[in-house]
Parts: C-alpha cells; sequence; structure tokens
C-alpha cells in the first residue's frame, strides 16, 4: 500500500450531514479518491419519515441525505444495511447508554469496525469521520476518541479531517498521504467554523445542522421502547416493533395490551400495514384514526380501545360509533359510546 504509484484512497463514513461532507471535501481537494458508506440500523429519523410520509402520486420521494450528499460530491457511497446486528448493540451496550438510549460509544466502535471491514474489501488505505472533538457528549469527547479507535481495531489509521489538528498524527499523515498542514483543529458544539468552510468550498445545499439523526436519541422515542421491553420483561425487539414506535399515540391502558392511534391519514395507512397478529380497528362511516392494539386484550379490552378509536375520531360527540375490529382475517363490529377524555388517565400515555 505504500507504493507512491497506487493512488491514494480514504473510506468515509457518511451521514450526508455537513461535518461529513466537509472531511471528505478536504481529503478529495488534497487528490485522494474518497468513497463513503451509509449504514442503516433501523433507527434513523429520516428513513422513517421516507417511511410513513408517503409522498403524493408523481411527486419526489423524500431526499436521502447520504445519496444527496454523495451526489454533491461526486464520489460512489456504500449503502450497507447493519439493523439485525445493530439489536445487540441497543439491547446490550457494553459502554451503557447515553442520556436516553443511544449507546453512542458501542455504536461508533460497532460502524467503524464494519467500515474497516469494508475499507479491506475495496482495498481502500484508510478511514475517515466529521468528527468533531467536544461537539458529542459521548462519542466525541477527547479521552474516548483513541478508545474508539483501539476497541474498533483501527488505531493510528482513523483520519477525522476536521479535528486533525487538535489531535496525535495518524499513519495516513505520518506516511504522507496527507498533508497535515491543510487539515482542521475545529472543536466544541458550535458550528459557525463548519458553515464558513462550506461556504469557502462552495458547499451550500447541506441539511440544517440540527443534530441528532437518530431516535434512540429522541427522550419519547426511547420511552416507548424502554415500555416495550418492561412489557415483554426482556430486552428484545423487532424490526416493525422499531417501525411502530415511531408512528402514532401510544397508549398503555393495562400490562397486557397497549394501543396505538393514527394522528392523520398517512399515519392510518401506514399503520394499517401492521395488521399481522394484532387487531385493527376503526370507525365505520365516520372519519377518524385506525388504531392497532398489540398483546393479548380480553373482550373488555377491545370494548376499550374500541371506545378509544371512537374518541379520536370525528364521532367523539355521538352517542354511539360503529367500531369495525379486523383480527385474524375475521371482522366483527360492535357498537360504542365514544371514551370521554375524562376517562383516559395521563399515566396510559408513553
Amino acid at each position: 500500500m505504500d507504493n507512491h504509484h497506487t493512488p491514494i484512497s480514504a473510506l468515509g463514513l457518511l451521514s450526508g450531514g455537513l461535518d461529513s461532507m466537509l472531511a471528505a471535501r478536504l481529503l478529495m481537494d488534497q487528490g485522494i479518491h474518497v468513497e463513503c458508506v451509509n449504514f442503516h440500523t433501523g433507527f434513523c429519523i429520516q428513513s422513517h419519515t421516507s417511511a410513513i410520509r408517503n409522498p403524493e402520486p408523481g411527486a419526489k420521494p423524500p431526499r436521502h441525505d447520504a445519496l444527496h450528499a454523495a451526489q454533491l460530491l461526486g464520489i460512489k457511497l456504500h449503502m450497507v444495511d447493519i439493523a439485525e446486528d445493530y439489536v445487540r448493540i441497543v439491547t446490550d451496550p457494553k459502554h451503557g447508554y447515553g442520556s436516553n438510549l443511544n449507546p453512542c460509544l458501542d455504536c461508533k466502535i460497532f460502524m467503524v469496525r464494519k467500515a474497516w471491514q469494508l475499507k479491506e474489501e475495496l482495498g481502500m488505505h484508510f478511514l475517515f469521520t466529521g468528527e468533531v472533538l467536544g461537539q458529542r457528549p459521548m462519542s466525541q469527547r477527547r479521552e474516548n476518541l483513541p478508545h474508539i479507535e483501539r476497541e474498533a481495531g483501527v488505531e493510528g489509521w482513523l483520519l477525522r479531517p476536521l479535528c486533525a489538528a487538535k489531535l496525535k498524527a495518524t499513519e495516513p499523515e505520518k506516511r504522507g498521504w496527507v498533508d497535515r498542514a491543510r487539515l482542521k483543529g475545529f472543536h466544541g458544539r458550535g458550528r459557525r467554523a463548519q458553515m464558513e468552510l462550506a461556504q469557502q468550498l462552495g458547499l451550500h445545499d447541506y441539511p440544517s445542522p440540527a443534530g441528532g439523526c437518530c431516535f434512540l436519541t429522541d427522550e419519547n422515542y426511547s420511552r416507548k421502547l424502554q415500555d416495550l421491553w418492561h412489557s415483554r420483561s426482556e430486552r428484545r425487539y423487532t424490526m416493525d416493533d422499531i417501525l411502530l414506535l415511531k408512528a402514532g399515540r401510544h397508549l398503555r391502558p393495562a400490562a397486557h395490551f397497549k394501543v396505538i392511534i393514527g394522528r392523520d391519514e398517512t399515519e392510518n395507512n401506514f399503520l394499517s400495514g401492521f395488521r399481522e397478529q394484532r387487531w385493527l380497528l376503526q370507525a365505520q362511516g365516520i372519519p377518524g384514526p385506525v388504531l392497532l392494539v398489540e398483546g393479548t386484550p380480553n373482550e373488555e379490552d377491545l370494548t376499550l380501545a374500541c371506545r378509544l378509536t371512537a374518541r379520536f375520531g370525528q364521532g367523539r360527540h355521538a352517542d354511539v360509533v360503529t367500531i369495525r375490529i379486523s383480527h385474524d382475517h375475521q371482522e366483527q363490529l360492535r357498537q360504542v359510546a365514544p371514551l370521554p377524555a375524562s376517562a383516559i388517565p395521563d399515566s396510559w400515555y408513553i
């Protein structure tokens, strides 16, 4: 790999955010061949939005930030689904969680290790990320950056172009593949330096640098996932589970069942796709939500779910609403009085 006739090449982790785009450009501007990888874990907020917010017929699909960034940069993007392997990172993180259920350190180590495997398959020289020293509270603390490299087995071979001037020189710098003097020393949580650099490099069409594209950093989502684990007395989930946690209102009237209530037509359509092994409820002849029942409800519970379906629809002030219950390819109709708002305690809301 030290042969000077071999073009130097680097594989980067590309989220599609500004930092990873800038890191790629800094290396490209040094004549380095850059390709990137984007990992799908199942917890990406943007993937969820694309799945639920189906565009109108003929409308353009929602933009995928990483694909868009790769197109802007003119580089090849490898899309890799790691959702199945990622389960153990979420359910049993060696380094624990952040403020919610975000296993930030374990996640970064896992992704760097996966990226290294791909780098080896592609025959590229080194890895890089868009990390900035001190920007994120767990994975980008000074003491944790070298720890990530060691545990991932890539010590000395992971370059962070945006903050390299504040860190020890990596092998690519020592070997003269990368000009360290042209790398940056960004640090801290402010974004002004990155935005100024983007202006200099002519990068304008990038997502708002709000930070956090992962549902596991979200307090509401984490609470729903904790509730799911608690109801099953074990830490496990399926892909259906984590998708459903992202949509609708979630209420748990009792330990053995919960309901998910669509908040608009797109969520209703989305929830309807998960009727397998669940009860699907909807009012007849009156606009209102799709309601899914999960767990082991009895007849009394299903009547309560029907009354909730009526409550959250436009028949909430009617004396009686007819609800269609679909389950296991069978249907029944049940007439119920909508549940009064006063009969829904706050403790039901997850």
